[in-house]
Order: C-alpha cells, then structure tokens, then sequence
C-alpha cells in the first residue's frame, strides 16, 4: 500500500476513534448499550464506527471484502485476495464504563496475511501503526518489542493469576486484546496469551503491530496465525518475546488440549 493510502487509513481510523471519544466523554446523547449474547455487549457507538469505516475503507479499495465485528459475514470475501478486518471498537467493556482500554482496530488483509495494521486508543493517546516489511511505530516513534528471554517473572496484562502461574509478574490489563498485544510490541509487556476461540478481527492489526516489533505472534498451540479464513477463527493467541515463545507453548499446551478437546 503507497504511504499516502496508509495516512487515509489512518485518517480514516482516527476520524472514527475521534467520534467515538466525543461519545466517551460524554458528550451528545449518552451511549446505548445492548447484548448481543450473554456477556457480549454492544453500543450504538460501535455500530456507527463500523458503518462510517466501511464506506471509508470500502470507497479506498474497492476490490477488497470486509470482515467485522458487527457487520453479518459474506462468504463471498473468501474469493477476495484482499479483506478489510476490523474491530469497530476492541474493548467495548472498557468503553461504555469510562475505562480507556479500548481502541479502534484497522487492518488490511492481502492473500492471508495483514499487509497494514492501525491501531488507534483515543483515551490513551497512542496510535500504533505497521506496514508488513516496514516496522511498527507509535505516536510516529519506532517501535520495538520486548526481548526477554527468562519466562519466570515475565510480564502480563492480567487481572488474576492461577496459581501455576504466579511465577508471571502482572502489569495493567486494558480491555482490549489488540492493545495488550500492543503492550508487547512497546516493551511494556513480555507475553499476552488466550485460550479460547478468537476471531480474527480482534486481533488482526495487533499481531502485525506486534510481529513489526519484533514479537513472536502465534495461534495458542504456537502455530502461525491465519486470516480470511472461512470461520474467522483461531484458538488462541499468543504474542511474546522471542526468547520465551517455546517456555509459552509449552506452559500452555495442557490447557490448549483439553479446551479444544
């Protein structure tokens, strides 16, 4: 993508981000929120970020599918070399409790693999922002992931930790999984990992981020992670150090069986 279809990205994405944060803040009608399912909640919010994106992105290229969050699936984006993949607002939780651990994800898909990933948290002030081949910045500083190799003490975004892991250090969790993935690739954490079936636009832009920085990003059983695929789906995500990926999967790998079992 020419650097001046990624700033229309990333104007695009921070156009919404902005919106979003007007809401946030409390200005306007207040939010209206919702379930989806259990546990699933969804805001006015997130529609009308998911709706303006679409005409946006749609409009820059054309040829491209489109796959999110809150936009019913097309199977005919299978048959597209190109996919938009986007999280209107990753961390709704967050969102409509006044936390700013949330953050509109943008990432443009090209035979499989993120090409483009931005990243915008407007309550925090960070857009993060990577080109495949190209690095990984935020706020226009390079960035660089962490290079930890000694898994014991390693850092994570948590709430809790099972008692097998407490050898892990625990370090602020926002909401959003793309942003924890984004603690990674500023150094600020050494391992983020799930185990459970994920989609694809959660953690799409993410996974390039943190892969620019030089972080090891895998699926839960540390294969790598595949997208615009027909389910949208993978199990798990792990993004870590390099020096503790194979400490991580194998720490990991119990549980990974038995959830998927």
């Amino acid at each position: 993508m020419p650097a001046r279809n990624l700033e229309a990205v990333i104007a695009a994405t921070r156009e919404v981000g902005d919106m979003a944060m007007a809401r946030w803040r409390g200005e306007g009608k207040a939010i209206d929120v919702w379930h989806k399912s259990h546990d699933n909640p969804v805001s006015d919010v997130d529609l009308a970020v998911d709706a303006r994106l679409k005409a946006v992105l749609g409009a820059m290229v054309p040829e491209a599918g489109w796959l999110s969050e809150e936009t019913a699936d097309n199977a005919d984006r299978l048959s597209r070399r190109a996919l938009w993949c986007v999280d209107p607002i990753d961390g709704t939780r967050d969102f409509i409790r006044g936390r700013p651990g949330w953050a509109v994800s943008v990432a443009l898909v090209i035979d499989g693999a993120p090409q483009v990933g931005v990243l915008y948290a407007p309550a925090l002030d960070e857009l993060w922002v990577a080109r495949k081949g190209q690095g990984a910045t935020l706020n226009g500083e390079t960035l660089r992931a962490s290079r930890r190799v000694a898994f014991d003490g390693a850092r994570v975004p948590a709430d809790s930790l099972p008692k097998v892991d407490r050898d892990l250090v625990m370090v602020t969790k926002p909401n959003s999984i793309a942003l924890r993935m984004a603690l990674v690739a500023d150094d600020r954490a050494d391992l983020v990992a799930t185990l459970r079936w994920g989609f694809e636009w959660d953690v799409a832009a993410a996974a390039l981020i943190a892969a620019e920085a030089g972080a090891t990003v895998t699926d839960a059983f540390g294969q790598p992670l595949a997208f615009n695929t027909p389910s949208a789906q993978a199990f798990g995500v792990i993004a870590c150090a390099p020096g503790i990926h194979a400490a991580v999967v194998d720490r990991l790998h119990d549980r990974a069986v038995a959830a998927t079992s």
